[in-house]
């Protein structure tokens, strides 16, 4: 029986990421290009969707074209299928043509839309909204995005034949499939029902005229590639695909009932899943990967950015950061931060809200200052759990991935805020691996074994009872300094202090 292996790349916001494997799930090569997203005015993130394109075919080139691909391709295999994510929800509108008429308006990152969330809300009712959906309309919404070209942007709109994310436009290009997986649409709110699993009526009246996808499951074969392209050979089968943080729970099996799924990365984000629906008004409701699985998401809108923000700003290297960081207590002798550096996602969706540092003396040491960083982002995290669990998740399990789960101190320290133990996966490579991992699956592979548990994190009660004494005063601190956080986020607005960030 000939053997098979399988492609998957992945579209992030700060990367894309591509990754070949064989049946068994062992990683034969990887590669990744890096980018970065335009922010042209305060508040809004933007990306040019070709970059997309370009950047598939030169990963797919490298990969197929390299030496641990010819080795298998000589030895008589053959490339099984093409998995496909990539970040969102965004919005990338193209013509009859298939061509972007505009720069990709991406995920919650993106916060211009908010006068057309308060217009939604009006029109549809916000409680309304919730109920049918599962979410309350936010800057991670479709819906308002689309909204705000058709007001800002008319004659963009009346081009628009197609509404793409990152893995639906590769797919397209691949196979001129016009296609979007159901977990993506969930996040096209208010256009999406989930109780039934289609476009909800609700759509014609927010984005009018505009034709919309066929939906599948992520792991669905949306076509076969069209022609050969960068190694890929005609008539190859490409999946559906989907976001990237869902892809990622993929590649370590957290998307069964009962499982959560943290991902330390530039955002903190969280995926719980369900095999009902639950929701909440504090997290975002959404379908799963897998049909017949339902989620509970949280999202937080830096944890990674403010350690690379640190690093870059005391100049230091982020190994020489730990090493002083484990030197100081818990509770980083009394210092206290709100992550809030960019305004903050769930669980209190306040996108000026703006970071805060309490209890600073001219006694703390930059590695005081470091750990308190690392506790703030857990402290955010346990924020989101508490918020699951009042909505009624159930956690059995929490598996953790991402960039930050590669060393010990960052995990130790959530573990020990949460009171939860965390597996770290054998690859913590990330979507483009869940999105081999989806293309294997559709190709009938057996993945239950593609990617066991490597190390446990256990929580250590002494730090914990500690850590919750200073979680109920990190709950005080946002409302203690709200009103100064807004106040002080409009004036950055009316001096272009966050356009200038952006450059």
């Amino acid at each position: 029986m000939t053997s098979k292996i399988f492609l998957g790349v992945d579209v992030g916001t700060s990367s894309t990421k591509g990754v070949l494997t064989d049946e068994r799930g062992n990683v034969l090569s990887s590669t990744s290009r890096q980018h970065a997203p335009d922010r042209p005015m305060p508040g809004y993130v933007e990306m040019d969707g070709n970059i997309w394109w370009q950047e598939f075919l030169e990963i797919a080139e490298e990969l197929l074209q390299g030496e641990a691909a010819q080795e298998a391709l000589g030895g008589g295999s053959v490339l099984g299928a093409v998995g496909v994510s990539g970040m969102g929800p965004c919005v990338l509108l193209a013509d009859a043509a298939g061509e972007p008429l505009r720069p990709a308006i991406l995920y919650g990152v993106d916060t211009r839309s908010g006068e057309q969330i308060r217009e939604l809300d009006a029109e549809l009712g916000r409680t309304e909204i919730f109920d049918s959906t599962g979410s309350v309309l936010s800057s991670q919404a479709v819906g308002p995005k689309l909204r705000w070209i058709q007001q800002e942007e008319p004659d963009v709109w009346a081009e628009a034949e197609y509404m793409f994310m990152p893995a639906s436009w590769l797919v397209f290009k691949l196979t001129g499939e016009y296609v979007l997986d159901h977990h993506s649409a969930s996040q096209c709110n208010p256009m999406y029902d989930p109780e039934v699993g289609t476009w909800h009526r609700w759509a014609e009246e927010v984005a009018p005229s505009l034709p919309l996808p066929q939906l599948r499951w992520p792991g669905q074969f949306a076509g076969r590639t069209s022609s050969g392209v960068a190694g890929i050979p005609e008539g190859t089968p490409v999946i559906t695909g989907t976001i990237d943080a869902w892809s990622e729970a993929v590649s370590v099996d957290a998307q069964n009932p009962g499982d959560l799924m943290i991902m330390y990365g530039t955002t903190m984000f969280l995926i719980a899943t369900a095999g009902s629906r639950q929701s909440t008004k504090t997290m975002w409701g959404t379908v799963g990967a897998y049909e017949g699985t339902f989620n509970l998401a949280g999202g937080m809108a830096t944890s990674g950015a403010i350690t690379n923000w640190f690093a870059d700003l005391s100049e230091a290297q982020f190994a020489t950061l730990l090493a002083e960081a484990e030197k100081s207590p818990v509770g980083a002798h009394g210092l206290l931060m709100l992550p809030y550096f960019a305004g903050e996602r769930t669980p209190i969706f306040d996108a000026d809200a703006r970071g805060v540092i309490a209890g600073l003396t001219v006694s703390h040491t930059r590695g005081d200052i470091y750990r308190a960083i690392l506790e703030a982002t857990a402290f955010g995290v346990r924020h989101n759990v508490e918020a699951m669990n009042e909505a009624g998740a159930r956690i059995d399990r929490i598996v953790a991935v991402g960039g930050g789960v590669q060393g010990d101190l960052w995990t130790a320290i959530v573990s020990s805020v949460t009171g939860l133990k965390q597996v770290i996966p054998t690859h913590a490579i990330g979507a483009s691996y869940g999105a081999s991992l989806l293309a294997a699956r559709a190709d009938g592979v057996d993945v239950s074994g593609w990617n066991p548990p490597a190390r446990i994190v256990e929580p250590r009660r002494e730090d914990h009872e500690t850590y919750s004494e200073l979680y109920d005063l990190y709950r005080e601190l946002y409302p203690a300094t709200k009103t100064i956080s807004h106040a002080l986020a409009a004036f950055q607005r009316s001096t272009h202090f966050e356009q200038r960030q952006g450059e």
